[in-house]
């Protein structure tokens, strides 16, 4: 059973989403005997002053957590290292290389700093370098890894035998046009090793295959073991219900894609994570932080003129309010405007 202590009432945010995970997540986490949080990243960039707040974040409530149950707690930081590399971020080095490996998952990508064996390799080992040094305790698990490990093919199963109920989903939220091409699965090309956005013809479930229509020419392949991945709003589902999430949290641009993926999950046959949406970082022109554009205030250049100490402050402040007069002061100070 959970065995809350007595506190004083607050209403200090972590204490408030702490008090919510237990009353949501009760059955799920007296049945499991832990709890278990969850923060995304994408490595198709450098990581961000947004990035480091979400584990931050995250962290501050299971410290809440800490007070109000002796159950273990983890922290999965979980970086989607699978997908493909859309855009070439603008402040990298030797773009070319880049350019010459779009739409590959980023863990093929060569890392155009020459230090890693790819871009997402690359990423990640600097996200977990930030985080170490703040002395944050985490589970890393990379995409690459659990899908080609076989760890996500029982829920990959399940996800092809509920096809037709997540494309009842799914469907119309899209325009007719991307209807007729939608696929929730999406193959690795067995020539390019581009991650293929195309349609399915046809489902063959009790072998795990699905065809494909890859520009005329039929295209076979397993959706086990890292031979597909999952397009996003499935794909977050999945990870929920395969690692048992009990919490995660995410800017409110993505309020859409998790009442989908909550969707999602209750038809696969679980009940979705207890979520907190917070407000966007901006950048000095009040626009969204982006890895591809580069425009968020890394952590190193913000440790350039002040404290940890005032980095954590300031992800504790206010995480409904969006953030960027703080951000636009450092990022004039960094570049000495």
């Amino acid at each position: 059973m959970i065995d809350k202590i007595n506190i004083d009432k607050t209403n200090a945010w972590p204490f408030v989403e702490a008090k919510k995970i237990i009353r949501e997540r009760k059955k799920n986490i007296e049945s499991k005997g832990k709890i278990t949080l969850q923060t995304g990243y994408g490595p198709s960039g450098l990581p961000h002053i947004g990035t480091f707040g979400e584990v931050a974040r995250t962290s501050m409530i299971v410290n809440a957590l800490n007070h109000l149950t002796d159950l273990p707690k983890e922290i999965i930081t979980f970086s989607d290292d699978m997908d493909g590399l859309r855009k070439v971020p603008e402040n990298v080095p030797n773009q070319e290389i880049l350019n010459a490996n779009l739409h590959k998952p980023l863990t093929v990508v060569p890392d155009p700093f020459g230090k890693f064996n790819s871009f997402g390799e690359h990423n990640n080992e600097m996200l977990k370098d930030f985080l170490n040094k703040f002395g944050f305790k985490y589970s890393f698990k990379s995409s690459t890894e659990l899908y080609k490990s076989g760890k996500f093919n029982e829920t990959l199963k399940l996800i092809l035998s509920n096809y037709k109920g997540i494309m009842n989903i799914i469907l119309p939220t899209l325009g007719k046009e991307r209807q007729q091409t939608y696929s929730p699965f999406l193959p690795i090309c067995p020539t390019s090793g581009a991650v293929l956005e195309i349609p399915i013809k046809e489902i063959d479930e009790n072998n795990s295959k699905v065809l494909f229509d890859n520009n005329g020419t039929d295209l076979e392949k397993s959706i086990l073991n890292g031979d597909c991945k999952l397009q996003w709003k499935v794909d977050w589902a999945m990870r929920w219900y395969a690692l048992d999430v009990d919490f995660e949290m995410y800017g409110k641009d993505l309020i859409e894609s998790a009442i989908l993926s909550t969707k999602i999950i209750r038809l696969l046959g679980k009940p979705n994570p207890s979520g907190f949406a917070y407000e966007l970082f901006l950048d000095e022109k009040g626009e969204k932080i982006s890895k591809s554009k580069g425009n968020g205030v890394t952590i190193d250049q913000w440790l350039d003129y002040a404290s940890p100490q005032s980095l954590s402050l300031y992800m504790y402040q206010n995480p409904k309010r969006a953030k960027n007069f703080i951000e636009k002061l450092f990022l004039k100070l960094w570049m000495n405007i």
